[in-house]
């Protein structure tokens, strides 16, 4: 039967660093185990840059256009709440008609198209 050491992943996560150490140098199934992490970790951090540099430029993008929407709203509002002629014009409930736009209209307010 083959007596394997599988204390490695609780030394790992519940030990303190210095009784994992200690145990690291004692146990050669331990040590084997850490070289596969340490493999695993040298590959991480290897291809660690290129994911986050993908991955930033999501946000980086959808804060542009909230900031795009943003100003564009604000200039949009702000026209419309500084020309008093169109304030005048646009009440609640009342719509414009074609006599408002400034087009001829006769007594009926139909279009006038020529006399």
């Amino acid at each position: 039967m083959d007596n394997k050491c599988s204390k490695y992943e609780g030394l790992f996560v519940f030990s303190d660093d210095e009784s994992f150490r200690k145990h690291l140098e004692e146990c050669s199934d331990c040590q084997s185990e850490q070289q596969k992490m340490d493999k695993v970790s040298a590959l991480i951090d290897e291809v660690k840059f290129h994911y986050y540099q993908k991955r930033n430029v999501v946000p980086k993008l959808r804060a542009v256009c909230a900031a795009a929407l943003l100003l564009f709203s604000t200039l949009t509002f702000g026209v419309a709440v500084n020309d008093e002629d169109l304030m005048d014009t646009l009440r609640y409930g009342e719509t414009l008609s074609a006599e408002d736009l400034g087009f001829p209209v006769d007594s009926y307010g139909l279009l006038m198209v020529g006399e």
